[in-house]
């Protein structure tokens, strides 16, 4: 394979056609996690399962996908990114197919946790591949693409599972809503085999076992109640798991410093977060995806307070959409006027947006909502490649992955507080409310709440200097 090599230093002349193929892995973890929300209703008839096994199945996918981005992203950086990513998408391949023919609930959630798996080794290396095969002053089209792709995957998921379900491609029902991703993979591997070029670390080791397994522990500790919390009651057990989370995590951190004052190679080396404003852009990444919250309020006020179908709360959002498939065609013109202000100047438009939301709909001006709508997509568009590019260029190449891993973890793990905090802020305000009144006023708080989130990431991402030359490049 070193034939396949490239130095750090020089572009890939192919790296447009491998933007596309990466870009294609990038698309498919997040497609997943949305599609099936429309699929459930089907699938629940169809096996007859408990409200509990639909739970895991969207669970299990989100908890063992957030778990394990650190790691698959550390993975790359070690073995190979062009290796990882093809193993990570014939996995998620093998997984889906489980999915597609699961003859039980039970077969069905091991392929749901096995996709969230190779998700988490796949997409990490889409994120730290660009960063090490475009120059700097094409690093930021590239990464609105990137972000572009985030918007497309979750906008299609919302309408792509109903519109499989509805055709019955083959019979197939809601099996095709997995099986869809097989001719999409049987195209992207072959193709990502014959033009990515392979990148990583230039002083590869061998991976940290023991420091995987405890950032998986400790992160399962953390992620999985937020996740399980609100929908199984907070039981006694998911209550201590939380509790556990902190132990796990110090635990870890001290086996990374000792690894590391040994002259080892730990999978999160302390002294990459003395990199200057690498903690300060991960907790923006934290605060920002608070927006994760905002989909599941606004679905619930469509769907119990105005009494829409779930395909008319799906067009709803389409304001929304239109912004977020927009908004990265303008990020590179917002970072030449606005500079390294300009994922905060997102993050205002969609805090702007949300506030707007909330006092129309307070003024019973729901009809009105859809610049406001627009406004939160477009935001999203501008801050998130922005953010990510901020983040991900302050270390250098060869940990590229590890920061891409790192920078989506963080994401997922903003999403999963705020859907466990925000959520049940918006739920206990609702009570046993259904009047479109109760409702209105539950989303305007859990609104307000987001937007004051995203005002926060925007203060921690302007604050994001010095510019990724001045840093250090990591070894």
């Amino acid at each position: 394979m070193k034939q396949n090599r490239i130095r750090e230093s020089e572009p890939d002349p192919r790296r447009w056609t491998a933007l596309v193929i990466l870009l294609a892995g990038a698309f498919l973890p997040p497609l997943d996690f949305f599609i099936v929300n429309v699929a459930l209703p089907s699938i629940r008839e169809d096996f007859h399962a408990s409200a509990s096994t639909m739970q895991l199945i969207i669970s299990g996918y989100a908890t063992t996908y957030a778990v394990m981005l650190i790691t698959g992203g550390r993975l790359g950086d070690l073995y190979g990114r062009r290796n990882v990513f093809l193993c990570g998408m014939l996995g998620f391949a093998a997984a889906s197919a489980l999915c597609g023919f699961a003859w039980s609930p039970s077969a069905l959630i091991i392929g749901r946790i096995l996709q969230g798996f190779a998700a988490a080794i796949m997409a990490p290396q889409a994120l730290a591949s660009i960063n090490a095969i475009f120059p700097d002053h094409e690093k930021s089209k590239a990464l609105s693409f990137y972000a572009l792709t985030f918007g497309v995957a979750s906008m299609a998921g919302l309408f792509l599972g109903g519109a499989l379900i509805a055709l019955d491609l083959f019979g197939l029902g809601w099996r095709a809503i997995f099986l869809i991703n097989l001719p999409v993979i049987a195209i992207a591997a072959p193709s990502a085999f014959v033009v990515l070029r392979e990148t990583r670390a230039d002083r590869p080791s061998k991976l940290d076992l023991s420091g995987a397994l405890l950032i998986a522990l400790a992160l399962a500790a953390l992620i999985a109640p937020l996740i399980e919390g609100r929908e199984q009651g907070w039981p006694l057990w998911l209550v201590l798991m939380l509790a556990a989370s902190l132990p796990v995590f110090l635990l870890f951190w001290r086996h990374e410093r000792s690894l590391e004052a040994a002259g080892g190679d730990p999978i999160l080396a302390p002294s990459l977060l003395t990199v200057p404003g690498l903690k300060r852009g991960l907790m923006a990444a934290l605060f920002f995806y608070a927006l994760a919250a905002f989909w599941l309020v606004f679905s619930v006020y469509e769907q119990s307070g105005l009494g829409r179908t779930p395909f008319e709360a799906g067009l709803a959002i389409l304001p929304a959409a239109a912004g977020f498939v927009l908004g990265p065609f303008a990020s590179e013109h917002a970072l030449r006027r606005f500079g390294r202000y300009s994922a905060a100047v997102g993050m205002g438009l969609q805090a702007f947006g949300l506030f707007a939301t909330a006092a129309l709909i307070l003024s019973d001006q729901a009809r009105f909502l859809a610049p406001a709508l627009f406004l939160i997509g477009i935001g999203q568009g501008i801050a998130l490649p922005n953010l990510l590019k901020s983040v991900v260029q302050r270390v250098g190449k060869t940990r590229s992955g590890l920061a891409s891993g790192l920078v989506n973890s963080m994401l997922q793990i903003g999403g999963a507080f705020a859907a466990a905090i925000i959520g049940g802020l918006f739920f206990a305000i609702l009570g046993s409310a259904t009047d479109v009144q109760s409702v209105g006023y539950a989303y305007s708080v859990a609104a307000i709440a987001i937007a004051l989130c995203l005002l926060l990431a925007g203060w921690l991402s302007a604050g994001l200097f010095p510019s990724a030359k001045e840093v250090p490049s990591g070894r």
